[in-house]
């Protein structure tokens, strides 16, 4: 039997038995336990889960009693023969499903996605290295204050509300703190009259384009960017531009003028994560007002600028209410439980109000009097705080590690905060078998190549998310993912030659660096040198005005060049072989792959101040 077939998680709440008898109940309903087919004795199968064999024989009883499994004397357990004959549907033949298939397909109007494009593995909280974005980890879960507020939401008088009052008016409770309390951050005032409560993000788009979008109208939107908002316009039958984006966001061009609605998501880009400055909102919003066109803003992703301070959504700079922004409460606050909103003028609200009682009806008022009291109890704003700095302290860990690990010298795209940073891999390496093959070592980090309309387009780019990973595992999950890349990489070069003509030895390695200068430039694109003083002395200078500065030390050992900083790099001791090709300095690590490569300089005079 394949031990892979059977998974018990400890951190559910159904006993192992249960489990067990779930596991073993699918694997034979989907085949991989084909009909008559014998199962592992109690013992082995137990010794196999490490379980006790009682908690096994009672699952197989158990099983045996509902006719899916079948003792034989002597021989063991065996799938029962007829198990799939005492279930309806289970004598369909694949000639009646190909003609119930053909029935349905020729009177389904609407072309729907299958699947999603891209979906995690259900067991990613397994896995080590888990750099997704969008799933957050337990520990991030405000239990014992979302706990409070679903108390005192579950009151009788509410629940009452709930069950028997008609209509579709939301919560009010929950529409004045948004409206005072989560919208004055973002720079947007709104009336209550302006605020509809939906099921998350995506029902608000999918009101959205209901209402805005048909074959008459053409709509832009960024490339790449969110396929879901992609597939809801192709579905609406619009005509879509998609609009290039660059590193600060949609590009603002004259492609934007035939456009009637533009979609946006300035705050962190979807999927680059990089922010929309205010000079160019400000010329979106002027196109828009010239042009008479509205705008989406979605706001999915609060936004969260670590390096300086956060801009005002869109909304709150419209002077014509031509903007509609859509954001939701972070999806950490409650698993399961979508809250989103639209705010928007009142004609758009209403007929949103009006479309969705059509199609699912008001979301329950006991979750938006939960929401509510999570708010009005001060338990959101410390929870943001907190969520805030947790999240700051993981992303700038990951920057820290692609930067000091830099496999195959990627460049990051340049962004400011959130929750993921895009990550241009080398051209050598198809990004969709790099997050295959990461899969398979417990790093899961995402191709952003389902992000693009047109995938001949997509570039060699990858997202790593640090919402679902602690921050004590960035460091560890970089450098394996740095040993793939040097594994896929068929670059010449990314390895060390042992009769490179240009690798510096003995006392030429340490004549030819001392007193000199390297430049380069950071992973995240920040330009950086380092000064390798004559006394073994060492200074740094990174960022475009170079305000992150650090010193230390270094020093020649053989054929070894050693440097260790106070504060970057972990402050570790690391020794490099050296190759210098005119002023083409590259280093390599003493297993021979190609760590970085730079410009070697003889600088002026020393323009840091003397040491105290």
């Amino acid at each position: 039997m394949n031990e892979a077939l059977i998974y018990l998680d400890p951190e559910s709440s159904l006993s192992l038995q249960t489990q067990i008898r779930q596991r073993l109940v699918d694997a034979i309903l989907k085949g991989a336990f084909p009909r008559g087919s014998r199962l592992p004795s109690s013992r082995k199968l137990a010794e196999q889960l490490g379980v006790s064999r009682n908690t096994v024989i009672l699952a197989y009883e158990q099983l045996i009693e509902e006719d899916y499994l079948e003792s034989r004397q002597r021989s063991g357990i065996f799938v029962n023969e007829h198990i799939r004959m005492n279930r309806v549907g289970s004598h369909e033949t694949p000639e009646i499903e190909a003609a119930t298939d053909g029935l349905w397909s020729r009177r389904i109007r609407i072309k729907t996605a299958q699947k999603s494009e891209f979906q995690w593995p259900a067991n990613w909280q397994q896995n080590p290295f888990p750099f997704i974005d969008g799933y957050f980890d337990s520990s991030l879960y405000p239990t014992a204050q979302w706990r409070e507020a679903s108390r005192l939401a579950l009151g009788t008088r509410l629940l009452n509300e709930g069950t028997v009052t008609e209509g579709d008016a939301d919560d009010s409770a929950l529409i004045e703190e948004i409206r005072t309390k989560m919208l004055p951050r973002r720079g947007i005032t709104a009336a209550p009259d302006e605020i509809l409560i939906t099921i998350g993000e995506q029902n608000a788009l999918y009101l959205l384009t209901r209402l805005l979008a048909d074959a008459s109208v053409t709509v832009a939107m960024e490339e790449p960017g969110n396929p879901r908002m992609r597939q809801l316009l192709k579905q609406s039958g619009s005509r879509i531009i998609h609009q290039p984006v660059d590193e600060h966001g949609m590009v603002i061009n004259s492609n934007l003028d035939s456009a009637g609605v533009i979609y946006v998501t300035p705050s962190h880009q979807v999927p680059t994560a990089v922010t929309m400055p205010n000079q160019r909102r400000e010329a979106l919003l002027k196109k828009a007002c010239h042009l008479d066109q509205v705008l989406i803003e979605d706001d999915f992703e609060h936004e969260s600028n670590y390096l300086g301070q956060p801009h005002p959504a869109l909304r709150g700079m419209d002077k014509e209410n031509r903007v509609v922004y859509v954001s939701a409460l972070p999806k950490v606050l409650a698993p399961g439980l979508r809250i989103g909103f639209i705010v928007a003028a009142p004609p758009l609200i209403r007929a949103a109000r009006s479309l969705r009682q059509q199609v699912i009806g008001r979301p329950s008022l006991i979750n938006q009097r939960t929401a509510a009291y999570f708010l009005s109890l001060g338990h959101y704003d410390a929870f943001m705080a907190r969520l805030h700095q947790e999240m700051q302290l993981r992303w700038h860990a990951l920057r820290d590690a692609l930067n000091h690990y830099r496999p195959n010298s990627i460049v990051t795209i340049p962004n400011q905060g959130g929750t993921v940073i895009s990550v241009r891999g080398p051209e050598d390496i198809d990004v969709d078998i790099l997050a295959r093959e990461a899969a398979k070592r417990g790093i899961l980090i995402e191709s952003d190549t389902h992000y693009f309309a047109h995938r001949k387009s997509a570039r060699k780019c990858f997202r790593m998310g640090v919402t679902s990973i602690p921050t004590q595992r960035i460091r560890e999950g970089v450098e394996r993912l740095r040993e793939l890349m040097w594994d896929l990489s068929k670059v010449e070069g990314v390895m060390l030659a042992e009769d490179d003509p240009h690798l510096l030895k003995g006392s030429e390695l340490k004549r030819a660096l001392s007193g000199a200068s390297i430049i380069y430039r950071t992973v995240y694109s920040d330009p950086c040198v380092l000064r390798l003083l004559e006394d073994g002395r060492m200074q740094g200078t990174a960022g475009h005005a170079n305000e992150d500065r650090d010193k230390g030390r270094w020093w020649c050992e053989g054929d070894l060049w050693y440097r260790q900083w106070n504060r970057w790099a972990y402050a570790e001791a690391s020794g490099y072989h050296v190759t210098l090709d005119g002023q083409h300095i590259r280093w390599y690590n003493q297993s021979g792959h190609l760590v970085d490569d730079a410009i070697l300089d003889r600088p002026g005079e020393d323009s840091w101040p003397a040491d105290k």
